[in-house]
């Protein structure tokens, strides 16, 4: 399901359970929603909001996480790129084709990951990870240095070969289902009951009603921030790919 299609279910029930409160509020005896019976609701409405803002902060926290740890892996995979070229070009023309592959899926994993959505992005992404690695340890293997210079170069290439492979299958696994959909459908639920106990302690006019909706949309917008920072190459808050595009343009240099 969508970011936004999520957020929207979440702010479409939370505005109607609010107004399902007003509707009770209104038709309920009086001494249910006076006196005591208030004192009570109140206490449950305080105790349901700090659970569903603990929650669904956290839930946000580790969407965010998500994010920044694909934004921070995107940056250690072209640095490690750029140094797997540098460490091939020293290895002089030899390391040509190589050099020529490894531009060649930089722009396939440039593709792969911001071009193709999020449809089997982590069966794509991790088949793609496995095939370069073993293509390019297939390549080094089959380099000859003569020169200490250009063993020390190919020493250093497998170590690269061997980070880029591993930061690439981390990228791809990272995003195996990164939200929590059980816990996100039980804050939402509590979110739910907290609205009908707004409108348990309150009385049905414009003015509730409009504050009903702007809640609604706040609730739907915390939905849509969790699902979205979750898919961070498809969605409103999209990792750049600035950094992979600045070094793809420096390759065979």
């Amino acid at each position: 399901m969508s970011s936004v299609a999520v957020g929207l279910c979440a702010a479409v029930l939370a505005f109607a359970c609010g107004v399902v409160g007003l509707f009770l509020q209104r038709k309920l005896p009086e001494h249910y929603t006076k006196d005591h019976s208030r004192d009570m609701i109140s206490a449950v409405v305080g105790l349901v909001t700090l659970l569903s803002a603990l929650v669904m902060g956290l839930l946000i926290w580790t969407s965010y996480g998500v994010y920044t740890a694909q934004r921070t892996a995107v940056q250690t995979f072209a640095s490690q790129v750029l140094q797997l070229d540098r460490a091939l070009a020293e290895l002089g023309p030899e390391a040509a084709s190589g050099r020529a592959m490894l531009k060649d899926d930089v722009a396939r994993t440039h593709e792969q990951f911001w071009g193709l959505g999020n449809t089997d992005f982590v069966a794509r992404n991790y088949e793609a990870a496995l095939t370069n690695l073993q293509e390019r340890r297939r390549f080094l293997s089959e380099l000859h240095p003569t020169t200490d210079l250009q063993k020390q170069a190919l020493s250093t290439a497998q170590q690269l070969t061997t980070s880029i492979g591993q930061t690439r299958l981390l990228l791809s696994l990272q995003l195996d289902d990164p939200v929590s959909w059980p816990l996100l459908s039980i804050v939402v639920s509590w979110v739910s009951l907290l609205f009908c106990g707004f409108g348990l302690m309150s009385r049905i006019n414009s003015m509730t009603v409009c504050a009903l909706g702007f809640g609604a949309l706040a609730v739907g917008s915390a939905a849509y921030l969790i699902v979205d920072l979750s898919e961070p190459y498809s969605g409103l808050f999209r990792v750049s790919p600035a950094a992979l595009e600045r070094v793809a343009a420096d390759l065979g240099k």
